[in-house]
């Protein structure tokens, strides 16, 4: 999917279609694997808030900010993603930091709705050209004046995502729309009262860490670990009317690259089981073994999956003593001691 994307988005300059109108560029949604065009020589500024895909560009030789700096920019590069609110928001941001005359060109699978994303721009702005590729569609506009834009409604956002009339989240985020039921399961299973050092991992936007700090009889520290950086700060959001006397840190981290010190009494976790379409167990494999180089001898996970997800081998392999608190028709949430 991401070469796809990368390939179509590059297509009207490899072949001469397009050239860039000057050197300094912004690229919103740059992942893993962008390969610029020999032809184009850029002062480029990627930006990526899954820390996953910003190691990799940092380890590929690009500059990486989790969000849009700076304005004037003559080129402004869009690889689009599913979430048709996240794409909106990321056009707003190319259009607002390229300067007028400049090049805003976005690309995505035509499943993922790109197209009609294409078609509803269009009908305010003036298109400059459009193609399909590589089974998805790229299309690029210039830039108009700020007179222009002030008046295009797509610029002026909608209110920000609330869940359960408290959580602050956005398009792009897990479960942005509502309270993801696994974490709803796993946070109705949680102890009573919860003493500790105590790290949630893969917290998104905040919800099990705000059922850990309900239950905070005795803690001592609180601790989220999140890959997607907007999620995070969500969370911090999120959690600002609910933290006590306890210390709470949040940690930009990918779990799976990024070790974390032996130093938590329990850890809870609802982790990914997919990042594209397919599911991937690798990853909360790889969250447990993670989870159990993170965790004081005797300490405790709690995680919740998908009933069919494989990990029961790989806890038995890192913890000394495991098992099953309860399962509905479609998760089951798991235990382990270090």
């Amino acid at each position: 999917m991401t070469d796809d994307a990368l390939k179509t988005l590059s297509h009207p300059f490899e072949a001469g279609l397009l050239e860039a109108p000057g050197r300094r560029a912004l690229f919103l949604g740059a992942r893993a694997g962008l390969r610029l065009p020999r032809s184009m020589d850029l002062e480029l500024l990627a930006v990526q808030g899954f820390r996953p895909d910003v190691l990799a560009l940092e380890k590929a030789g690009f500059t990486v900010k989790p969000r849009a700096e700076g304005t004037g920019y003559d080129l402004a590069l869009v690889l689009l993603g599913r979430h048709r609110g996240q794409n909106e928001a990321w056009l707003r941001e190319a259009f607002g930091r390229t300067r007028e005359g400049g090049l805003v060109v976005a690309a995505g699978g035509k499943t993922e709705g790109a197209d009609s994303l294409r078609k509803r721009f269009e009908g305010v702005l003036t298109p400059a050209g459009h193609m399909p590729k590589h089974h998805g569609v790229v299309f690029w506009f210039e830039r108009p004046s700020d007179e222009q834009l002030a008046t295009a409604p797509f610029m002026t956002a909608g209110p920000a995502d609330r869940v359960d009339g408290r959580f602050l989240t956005a398009p792009g985020m897990f479960s942005h729309e509502r309270i993801d039921p696994a974490s709803k399961l796993l946070a109705d299973n949680l102890p009573a009262a919860i003493k500790g050092r105590v790290a949630d991992f893969g917290a998104g936007w905040g919800y099990l860490s705000s059922e850990i700090l309900k239950r905070a009889e005795g803690l001592t520290a609180l601790d989220l670990h999140e890959a997607d950086f907007e999620s995070l700060e969500a969370a911090k959001a999120n959690l600002a009317g609910l933290t006590g006397d306890a210390p709470i840190g949040y940690h930009w981290r990918d779990l799976l690259q990024e070790p974390v010190a032996r130093q938590y009494d329990l850890i809870v976790m609802n982790p990914p089981f997919h990042q594209g379409r397919a599911a991937e167990p690798a990853i909360g494999q790889g969250m447990i073994r993670a989870a159990s180089a993170a965790l004081k001898p005797g300490g405790r996970l709690m995680m919740v999956a998908n009933r069919g997800m494989p990990y029961e081998p790989v806890l038995a392999a890192a913890f000394a003593a495991t098992g099953e608190t309860c399962r509905d028709d479609r998760f089951k949430v798991l235990w382990a001691k270090r």
